[in-house]
């Protein structure tokens, strides 16, 4: 059975959030979107979930408090995609246990080559992305 590439967005921007998913599912991800921390949590436990975006500065809890709980759940890398771009949140980040780090605004393809370095492609799903037939 072909594994399928899940990724959590864990954003509250609405906007950002959509975008996003837009950029991972035709990527070739399957996307599954929350806009809280809490919700990004309880999200994580599924074991299918094999990227997870998050945003620091969300409105219940503090990025990094996520990150960690996420981490705990999951051993699916993290990427951080968010406004904070001084060093010691780039540092914080890492710590928190963030695989990669990209701060907003972001270019489109910058997000979508991370998260292939992050979540390669198999062949098998390289074959039927976007509907498409490959190789």
């Amino acid at each position: 059975m072909e594994q399928q590439r899940v990724c959590l967005v864990v954003e509250d921007n609405d906007d950002i959030r959509g975008l996003i998913s837009v950029v991972l599912t035709r990527a070739g991800f399957t996307v599954k979107a929350v806009a809280s921390g809490a919700e990004g949590i309880a999200a994580a436990a599924d074991p299918a979930v094999s990227l997870v975006t998050l945003d620091l500065g969300l409105p219940d809890m503090d990025g990094h408090v996520v990150a960690r709980a996420i981490r705990s759940l999951s051993k699916a890398p993290l990427l951080f995609l968010t406004a904070r771009s001084e060093s010691d949140d780039v540092l914080a980040g890492m710590a928190s246990g963030a695989a990669a780090y990209l701060t907003k605004p972001f270019h489109p393809k910058e997000l979508t080559e991370l998260a292939n370095q992050l979540c390669p492609v198999t062949v098998s799903q390289a074959s039927h992305i976007n509907g498409k037939t490959y190789c």
